[in-house]
């Protein structure tokens, strides 16, 4: 036989099918349970109800543990000071570690715990390298903060980076596919042509809209319109600044775009996230038949700058870089090409080259004396 209801315990179904609890005693008001009947929660608010206690509050975690030691990292300005993006991966990162170890003295964490969590993501190096950057952030506030005397985080090294470029850049012929995918007049082109002209990350590409468009005047006397926006990844700190030309003009006029951004969803909205849009732009790739990365786009932008006679300074300007390592990536490989092809011509003995090889036999054979 079931169990007999508790006297005065009575439930509701809502109109999506859940069932409410709550305690009424005769006429009185309802004091709604909230915690999951047949649990020690529900029971504790249950005897609290009747008794006309107040209702019991949640354990507050031990002023030693992780848990409470990341809860106050959320509310220091080292915390406010990443992106968003970063504090969404790194939330995600807490969310996981303190499910198995919140309740765990966060001044017992030692060297050995932080590589034992480094060598559990190691089929994954760039899950171990976010986790360690977020322990990192986390023990290197704390021991400003005299929480901590030592951080367990230093000295452990990042996992070794698989070996190849990342993501796997376009070519002009991925353009061209693309382009015959779709052509002008679909969102998806206006995707593309977006991402090749600015060179954009996906998360500024999503918000780049017709405010960002600004007209210069050039000291001959020329007009120029740059877009110009302050990045997500510098907290807004930084600009990219790249040209408007007259046909990428052309393309945004032609549209589809949204009122607030160029890149929009089929309703003319503005995406409600860089994710959202990064799956809907795979899909479009795919059924092209091409790599779907707007990353790889971005590449394929920084290669024709380069290609084009752009320096390190011009690229860190274009594409908001705030150091000299990622533009001297690309300057780097197009220099390699450039002495290559140098180097091509020499050997091939093409006559354009400056130490051209000698036609005629350089000796004549001989004939040893026997």
């Amino acid at each position: 036989m079931p169990r007999p209801r508790p006297p005065h315990l009575q439930f509701e179904t809502t109109r999506h099918g859940r069932r409410v609890w709550y305690v009424r005693i005769g006429k009185g008001p309802r004091i709604r349970i909230r915690a999951d009947f047949g649990t020690a929660e529900f029971d504790a608010e249950y005897q609290a109800a009747i008794t006309g206690n107040p209702r019991p509050r949640k354990d507050s975690p031990s002023s030693n543990s992780l848990t409470w030691l990341v809860a106050r990292y959320r509310e220091t300005t080292a915390w406010h000071a990443l992106s968003m993006a970063t504090r969404r991966q790194r939330e995600n990162i807490f969310k996981n570690v303190l499910e198995t170890a919140g309740d765990k003295p966060f001044a017992k964490i030692t060297k050995a715990t932080i590589v034992a969590g480094r060598e559990r993501r190691a089929s994954t190096p760039a899950q171990a390298r976010n986790f360690l950057d977020a322990m990192r952030g986390l023990f290197r506030w704390a021991v400003e903060a005299q929480h901590v005397k030592v951080d367990p985080t230093e000295g452990v090294a990042n996992p070794p980076r698989k070996k190849g470029d990342g993501f796997i850049p376009w070519t002009e012929e991925h353009v061209e596919a693309y382009r015959k995918k779709w052509p002008l007049g679909t969102r998806q082109r206006v995707w593309m042509e977006v991402l090749l002209a600015s060179g954009l990350r996906r998360g500024d590409a999503v918000t780049f809209g017709r405010q960002h468009i600004k007209t210069v005047d050039l000291p001959d006397g020329r007009k120029l319109k740059l877009g110009i926006l302050n990045t997500e990844k510098s907290r807004r700190s930084v600009p990219a600044i790249f040209p408007v030309t007259p046909e990428f003009e052309q393309i945004l006029e032609g549209g589809p775009c949204g009122d607030l951004t160029f890149i929009c969803t089929e309703r003319r909205q503005p995406f409600g996230s860089k994710d959202s849009f990064g799956n809907e732009f795979s899909v479009a790739c795919d059924q092209a038949g091409v790599p779907g990365s707007a990353h790889g786009l971005r590449k394929l932008a920084a290669i024709r700058a380069v290609h084009r006679g752009a320096t390190t300074a011009q690229l860190r300007a274009l594409f908001a870089w705030t150091n000299d390592s990622m533009p001297a990536l690309y300057t780097r490989a197009a220099d390699r090409q450039r002495l290559a092809i140098e180097a091509a011509l020499l050997l091939s003995n093409d006559p354009a080259t400056s130490i051209p090889a000698p036609s005629p036999q350089v000796r004549a054979g001989t004939q040893k004396a026997e």
